[in-house]
């Protein structure tokens, strides 16, 4: 039988944590093996291949999985992939085909442009990341066996050797019974991602969304090189200082604990201080009014509850044996605006640094002079959290650099809406939250200048005003930490709505399309954005040619009684229910998919690049001195053929190592 497509499902063992560590060290491990290899050729009836028993794969399925012109389909496909990249190359090195230049990371894995991912085609469809879920809301005649996480609790990971049982990890031979289950799970699986495909056969996903995915896996591939001195030394840095910073609280307070919350409270309660939380909010409300010696505590409080050390910790978990971490960014990871999510690290959240002697710091924590450290440095845990970007570093002789867009959202906000005074900000290198300020109060505003005062206003209500934001994003955004007295916001949130009416607009015009859409099934547009009704979605055309998916939309009443419309979804809290919009929320995820659109066009401009990781609005490069910051700021900057007329400005800096340049 010619193979056309392969349907792949694996089991595994390691002793490397896969939630923890993630994939690439997982299968770098030297005891990783595949357990069970189930596939499907063609769509045909699943077979299970018992490896761990002793049966081979056949040597047809090894070459197919190689074969560049042969498709690949598995959930969460990475897994399969790299796995299987590190398994062939480990025990048939004969078939086993990297990719990449000679001086690429790349080449100890299988090239991602063969394979495709169900869970992405789900994620694009507005539908769970999990295969149990997925197939639940789906319906399917076959569900996922529930049985699984105990199986691969038992058969997959180590387990714990009692006195009884000296063995670190059980067998097939250990239970059978338990193990032709685990077959079965596997088989199920397979049959179950077959039936998803069938499923999303009506809604396909692009081929172009595709090619981007495939991207995605290469940079992942390509991995971050992590400095292990700067890592290890700052676990240490924070290990002895976190000790002297309890000694010292306990000799202030003689606690026992006194990190405890219960004990601390009950300690403030006996100085007169009332309180019931101990937050980061809590905390600095306390200090505003307090005794020199409650201060103290509460200062070295705030000290021991910093958590920076959690992201070098994450480093040593994830980072592969030749130093790089890998697997940083899901593809597709929020399926509501197809924007990338952070795994792992999470280089989407790490701290900003505004230190001004960041390289001298770094240096001393690099060099292990932790007395240095305590006789400069009054914060230690808030020195190590600004240190953490620097932790990524470029591979000997080579740099970074870093570029990012101006702007993004509230460039494509006023494009899309025709908010001209602000394209004309942005096409002259204006401040905007200098414009903004002005626009809304009538005075000319200069950063550093005449009415300078007014800036920060018009900086927060950009931040929470262009989506439908009231005074509730006002304050969520921070307004009455900054200064803000409360009876400003709402006049606040009056004069940005009355400096920008096309905005505004563009939000009630959205409502009023979607709305139609959902009531009539029919096509509605506005502002070049189209929209649509089929088969139970509603989608959103955006001008990439990509779509938004919502399922099963339909018109209902909001808590204003109010019409609304709602849609099937994941939630905050990860369950899948019915999810309440309106037009200025909607506009949210239409602007940040294009953001995001604008951003993976320009990781295409720059593909020929050694990009190694990219940030909401930005590309990390590692690259030699001869790459100027000005060649791949132009690259960065153009303008997507879809969107013609955007300003769009890329803004770089060259680095020794990643960090923020403010």
């Amino acid at each position: 039988m010619k193979i056309e497509y392969l349907s792949l499902d694996l089991e595994t063992f390691s002793s490397v944590d896969l939630k923890e560590c993630g994939v690439y060290k997982y299968a770098e491990s030297p005891d990783a093996e595949i357990l069970l290899f189930g596939y499907s050729i063609n769509g045909e009836p699943v077979k299970v291949v018992d490896v761990a028993c002793g049966e081979m794969i056949p040597d047809g399925i090894l070459r197919a999985i190689v074969d560049q012109k042969i498709t690949k389909w598995a959930w969460n496909a990475t897994f399969e992939r790299v796995f299987l990249s590190v398994w062939i190359k480990r025990n048939y090195p004969q078939y086993f085909q990297g990719y990449g230049s000679p001086d690429d990371t790349m080449g100890s894995y299988l090239n991602p442009v063969s394979w495709r991912c169900t869970m992405t085609w789900a994620a694009y469809l507005g539908l769970p990341l999990s295969l149990d879920a997925a197939g639940a809301v789906l319906k399917l005649s076959e569900q996922k066996m529930s049985e699984g996480k105990s199986l691969i609790r038992f058969f997959s990971v180590p387990r714990t050797p009692t006195k009884n049982n000296p063995a670190a990890r059980n067998y097939p031979q250990d239970d059978k019974s338990k193990w032709e289950t685990f077959k079965a799970y596997n088989r199920r699986d397979v049959e179950v991602e077959m039936q998803i495909q069938h499923k999303f056969r009506n809604f396909p996903v692009p081929e172009f969304i595709w090619e981007e995915y495939h991207l995605s896996e290469m940079i992942n591939d390509r991995g971050i090189l992590i400095d292990t001195a700067v890592a290890e030394n700052a676990i240490d840095f924070d290990r002895r200082t976190k000790n002297e910073l309890m000694a010292r609280m306990i000799e202030l307070t003689d606690l026992e604990n006194p990190n405890s919350t219960q004990q601390l409270t009950g300690w403030l309660n006996e100085k007169g201080i009332e309180t019931d939380s101990l937050d980061k909010k809590a905390v600095i409300t306390l200090l505003e009014d307090c005794p020199d010696d409650v201060a103290e505590v509460l200062k070295l409080r705030q000290q021991v509850s910093r958590s920076s050390v959690k992201k070098y910790q994450k480093m040593e978990m994830t980072m592969c044996a030749d130093g790089r971490a890998r697997g940083m960014f899901q593809f597709y990871g929020a399926n509501r605006t197809g924007r990338f999510a952070g795994r792992h690290i999470q280089l989407q959240n790490l701290p900003k640094n505004h230190m001004a002697d960041l390289a001298e710091a770094r240096a001393i924590v690099k060099n292990g002079d932790y007395e240095t450290m305590r006789l400069l440095y009054e914060d230690i845990p808030d020195t190590l959290s600004q240190l953490i970007r620097t932790a990524f570093i470029p591979k000997p002789g080579y740099g970074y650099i870093v570029c990012d867009f101006s702007a993004i959202e509230a460039r494509v906000l006023a494009y899309l809406a025709g908010e001209q005074w602000r394209l004309d900000v942005f096409s002259r290198g204006d401040d905007i939250y200098c414009a903004s300020a002005a626009a809304m109060f009538k005075v000319p505003v200069e950063k550093h200048g005449q009415n300078a005062e007014l800036r920060q206003k018009g900086k927060i209500a950009e931040l929470a005003l262009g989506y439908g934001g009231s005074v509730g994003a006002l304050k969520a955004m921070g307004a009455i930490d900054m200064g803000l007295d409360e009876a400003e916001l709402q006049p606040l949130v009056d004069m940005w709505r009355a400096s920008n009416p096309n905005i505004i607009s563009f939000w009630w015009d959205v409502d009023r399309c979607v709305k139609e859409s959902v009531r009539l099934h029919c096509d509605t547009e506005t502002h070049g954005i189209k929209f649509s009704y089929k088969s139970g979605m509603m989608f959103i055309m955006l001008p990439s040619g990509r779509s938004l998916a919502y399922a099963k939309p339909c018109i209902g009443e909001n808590r204003f009684g109010g019409e609304s419309v709602t849609y099937m979804g994941t939630d905050s809290s990860k369950k899948w229910s019915r999810i309440e919009s309106y037009g200025p929320k909607f506009v949210e995820n239409i602007v940040q998919a294009i953001s995001r659109d604008i951003l993976v066009y320009a990781m295409r401009t720059l593909s020929s690049y050694f990009i190694v990781g990219h940030v909401h609005d930005e590309v990390i490069i590692e690259c030699r001195a001869e790459t100027t910051i000005e060649e791949i700021s132009e690259l960065m900057g153009r303008t997507p053929p879809w969107l013609p007329g955007i300003e769009l400005l890329g803004n770089g800096y060259r680095c020794a190592f990643y960090m923020k340049d403010d």
